[in-house]
């Protein structure tokens, strides 16, 4: 039988530069509501506790002061095997958007065995093409013409829809395995991408454009920590053999 408690402990929210300390307390109140115990901060600083704290109400004032604060994307990511980006925007590098309640029918199975981060960009731009690379899957709200929701609202409609989903799973679902953590992906990235400048695959100007795609396609495989490694191996082989004086 599934504990839907062990499941959502799986489960991070991530606040990614947010300005309005109000907004975070908000995330906060919402996350505990349904269950979700871990907050995530990216910042350069610590935002006013008061503010917070007041937003949060005292059931939630304890995610405050265990609040996780990283100073960039990649460190408060590093040991997670799922990422979600949250985005209301559209554009040639980005993914193809689920929504809420289909991203979390396709996150369902992961949850047992992967830990899971759900991130949500700054107030006044929303999360950035470089901040997305990171990603396995985004969500999207479908919303009409006017598509203004403020951070702790799409915060409370992504916590209801996984709150939801996770507590009408089928008790035989089945899990899927543990994959490579954000840390292990980004190893094989960099090596990836060194490998293909040395054959000179990709130039600088079109270096984006072949690296987002890569990592699209990557994402959708869906690779475990062997996969990762497996590519990261040959890569680093490769530059080897590339670096090799010539006889």
């Amino acid at each position: 039988m599934i504990d839907n408690s062990a499941l959502l402990a799986q489960l991070a929210i991530v606040l990614v530069r947010p300005k309005i300390p109000e907004n975070i307390g908000a995330a906060a109140r919402i996350a505990w509501n349904m269950g979700i115990t871990r907050l995530i901060l990216v910042r350069d600083s610590i935002p006013d506790r008061e503010p917070m704290a007041k937003m949060a109400t005292h059931k939630a004032a304890h995610l405050i002061d265990n609040i996780e604060i990283y100073k960039n994307l990649p460190e408060a990511l590093a040991d997670f095997t799922v990422v979600v980006g949250t985005t209301a925007r559209r554009g040639r590098q980005r993914f193809v958007e689920q929504t809420p309640r289909e991203m979390v029918a396709t996150l369902l199975p992961q949850l047992p065995n992967n830990q899971v981060a759900i991130i949500f960009g700054p107030e006044d731009t929303g999360l950035t093409n470089d901040d997305l690379k990171y990603c396995q899957m985004t969500s999207a709200i479908p919303t009409a013409d006017f598509s203004s929701l403020n951070l702790a609202q799409a915060v409370a409609i992504h916590c209801y829809e996984l709150h939801y989903g996770i507590i009408h799973a089928s008790k035989d679902m089945t899990s899927a395995p543990q994959l490579a953590t954000s840390f292990e992906l980004e190893s094989m990235y960099s090596y990836l991408e060194e490998s293909l400048f040395a054959i000179d695959f990709m130039g600088e100007v079109s270096h984006t454009y072949w690296m987002s795609n890569i990592r699209n396609f990557f994402s959708r495989m869906m690779l475990t920590s062997k996969d990762a490694n497996i590519i990261r191996g040959i890569s680093k082989k490769f530059l080897l053999q590339q670096k090799r004086p010539k006889s």
